[in-house]
């Protein structure tokens, strides 16, 4: 694969990701020339020493139609080439976000579940969270104990939240950190706020476990966009274009952003997971939903921290 431009930064684990996928073969990027017929003289340079089987267009601006020209003369002979946006939602698994905001015809796909969609997910969610809750009592029982005992004060924790359409509810978790604790709205790496046991429900997800009843309220989702505390969702929205449009579907206590990308802080990773978002968003299916399930359970299995 020749990814042609530097519009999109591959992150380190999205090369190692593609490398793995069959027919990709090597990863190579090279810059586009100022010339054309430079950029068309590289490219063919790559292409035949290196059997290139994808041609990926990672350009901030159209191509020229010289380039346009030769590229689709190479698509009659099996190369394969891929605009930006395509290559990511076919090989990433997320949806590029354009830098500027009037960039509209981007949003034409991103859109709410029609109302069959929306009753399937429905009726999956509340068996699925009542399911759960009936499995996990025992489970919830002992935390709340444990919670007791490790540290003083309430055993859930609360925050508003925003849901779909931008509606706010009261989300609930266990609580992890120590009461009355000093303000960070970001976890940090080994946080000095977060008790002992805390630390191993947060890496086994049992602090999720309350959010069943949000769920079975209708207020969230089995799986979704991270249900984003309200005060960062206001600033995050100034900051990312398209960010709103997260709020198309209900939030998930499991999501295609959590299983994909490791836990961060700040807008950039709030941007990274939003294309994930807004890729669950545009591709939403059952058997999606059933794939992030079951990246899920590997997820809590390696007890991955967040």
């Amino acid at each position: 694969m020749v990814i042609l431009g530097n519009h999109y930064t591959l992150l380190p684990w999205e090369e190692e990701l593609l490398l793995k996928r069959p027919g990709v073969g090597q990863v190579i990027s090279i810059e586009q020339y100022p010339d054309p017929d430079e950029t068309i003289a590289r490219l063919g340079e790559m292409i035949e020493t290196h059997r290139i089987k994808f041609v990926v267009l990672n350009l901030p601006r159209p191509a020229s139609r010289k380039l346009i020209a030769y590229l689709t003369r190479l698509d009659l002979k099996g190369v394969e080439f891929l605009t930006l946006e395509r290559f990511m939602e076919r090989f990433l698994g997320k949806c590029f976000i354009p830098d500027e905001e009037s960039a509209l015809r981007f949003l034409q796909e991103i859109h709410h579940l029609n109302w069959f969609q929306r009753i399937q997910k429905g009726v999956i969610d509340y068996l699925g969270a009542l399911l759960l809750v009936l499995l996990a009592w025992p489970v919830m029982i002992w935390a709340a104990c444990r919670i007791r005992r490790e540290s003083l004060g309430p055993v859930f924790f609360s925050q508003n939240r925003v849901g779909r359409d931008g509606h706010l509810f009261r989300c609930m978790k266990f609580r992890s950190m120590h009461h009355d604790c000093h303000f960070d709205p970001y976890t940090q790496k080994d946080d000095d706020r977060i008790f002992d046991f805390g630390h191993f429900m947060r890496r086994a997800r049992i602090d999720e476990l309350p959010q069943l009843f949000n769920v079975l309220k209708g207020e969230m989702a089995l799986i979704g966009p991270r249900a984003e505390w309200d005060i960062l969702v206001g600033e995050y929205e100034e900051q990312i274009p398209y960010y709103n449009e997260r709020h198309l579907v209900k939030p998930g206590i499991t999501g295609w952003a959590q299983v994909n990308y490791p836990y961060g802080t700040g807008p950039e990773d709030a941007r990274q997971k939003l294309m994930y978002d807004l890729y669950y968003i545009k591709h939403w299916s059952i058997w999606l939903d059933f794939k992030i399930a079951f990246k899920t359970i590997g997820v809590v299995l390696k007890r991955k921290g967040r």
